[in-house]
């Protein structure tokens, strides 16, 4: 195998070209093995078609060295990888009593019995291994010949995932294909676009010609990547670059690596040991979701309400009814409200809130169509901010989540000597 390994992914599933589901396994797989310096160099997405398979397989297999692919392992009848990619390959497919048992076992818990088309998955490369797949039936499957690699996944994310984590990165890391430690270092940052950023950490840049920079953008969040040009640089180094850049980005720094806003804000609360609710209208729940997807956000997180009308608001978020009356729903004064009441109702120490129009329809001369008021409560004050996006309905909701959140961190940031001497006051 070469030095510089080609690693190609193909994904196969007719469900990916008509827009059915997104292809989110290549942004999975990329970013596990460019973290561990195996970089994907090419992709490409293919029919279920026999034919297709086979062409789009053996060009691979002749022009990369590592060859992974995902979906088409199930027991339908438009799951056709196994089958094709041995035939490319000139390889045998054996059965496996083992793979079998496995699958019986599965049904067995669910209280079913195993079906007849379910033995087509029980089949495995004469001279490969069967990958485990503790979540669902298709096992998975690695092959090696003439220097060269093959990885077959699952298609389901749930599924993929561990198998490829538990099972493909050790042998991988025991072929040597893999650093022992990340192959780059990333600087989450949230508040200033990408090219702000990047005016930003241009003394970094000048400073260091042998530091390789790339950025990603997604939703007020920019990500960046510092690697070594050259293998120029040790991974010492760039984290001590990495010390350098987090000056220079000040507040918009976020942290090292790949944590949510959410585990930031719920890393702070839960230095305080204070609690946090939440009345959100135009994001619909996404920001309750963004603490409840994490690990031990009950410690923090009390709950929240999804005040979609005015009667909502007012019966179980408290708004008074003159607020609405005065201000409308979508103003600053309803945004405080909504975080004040939230907080007092769920005895919470902290109050979030989001109202707006996330589009394409409402607005008016002073609130047009993008516009979001934050409202924020906490035991030393109440504050609002208002910010305005434009893009789809679903970007804009996104987009004010990641901003109420941004806000928080900097506010429990700012606040955090007057937080800590409440804390102390209240034990």
């Amino acid at each position: 195998m070469s030095k510089n390994p080609i690693v190609e992914v193909i994904n196969f599933g007719d469900e990916l070209l008509v827009g059915i589901r997104d292809n989110s396994h290549l942004t999975y797989l990329g970013a596990q093995l460019s973290r561990c310096g195996l970089p994907i160099l090419r992709s490409r997405v293919i029919t279920d078609s026999a034919s297709e398979i086979r062409k789009a397989f053996l060009d691979a297999w002749e022009h990369s060295d590592v060859v992974i692919t995902t979906g088409g392992l199930g027991p339908t009848s438009d799951d056709m990888t196994r089958e094709n990619v041995a035939e490319a390959l000139g390889a045998t497919l054996v059965f496996e009593p083992e793979i079998e048992a496995s699958i019986k076992a599965r049904f067995e818990l669910i209280g079913r019995t195993m079906a007849e088309h379910h033995r087509k998955q029980c089949y495995r490369f004469a001279d490969g291994e069967v990958l485990h797949n503790e979540r669902g039936t298709a096992p998975g499957m690695a092959f090696q010949r003439d220097g060269k690699l093959l990885i077959m996944l699952p298609g389901p994310s749930h599924e993929l995932k561990p198998m490829f984590e538990k099972q493909v990165i050790p042998w991988l890391k025991s072929l040597g294909m893999l650093c022992k430690e990340d192959a780059y270092l990333q600087i989450r940052t949230c508040g200033a676009g990408e090219s702000a950023v990047e005016e930003t950490m241009q003394p970094i840049i000048e400073a260091h010609p042998s530091l390789n920079l790339a950025f990603c953008v997604h939703y007020g969040i920019v990500d960046i990547r510092l690697s070594s040009r050259d293998n120029l640089l040790g991974m010492e180094q760039i984290e001590a670059i990495g010390q350098e850049a987090r000056e220079l980005l000040g507040e918009d720094f976020v942290c090292f690596g790949r944590c949510s806003l959410a585990k930031v804000v719920l890393h702070e609360l839960r230095a305080l040991d204070r609690s946090l609710a939440i009345a959100e209208s135009c994001t619909g729940g996404l920001l309750c979701d963004s603490f409840t997807n994490l690990a031990g956000a009950s410690k923090v997180f009390v709950g929240g309400v999804v005040c979609y009308s005015n009667d909502v608001k007012v019966s179980q978020v408290g708004v008074p009814e003159s607020i609405l009356e005065q201000h409308g729903a979508v103003s600053p004064e309803c945004a405080i409200a909504m975080a004040s009441g939230i907080s007092e109702g769920l005895s919470s120490d902290y109050g979030l809130s989001v109202t707006g129009f996330a589009g394409p329809d409402g607005g008016d001369e002073k609130n047009p169509v993008g516009t979001i008021h934050l409202g924020y409560h906490s035991p030393v004050g109440v504050w609002c901010k208002s910010v305005r996006y434009t893009g789809g309905r679903l970007d804009v909701k996104a987009r004010a989540v990641h901003a109420a959140l941004d806000w928080m961190r900097r506010k429990l940031r700012e606040n955090k000597v007057e937080e800590f001497l409440s804390c102390g006051e209240r034990d």
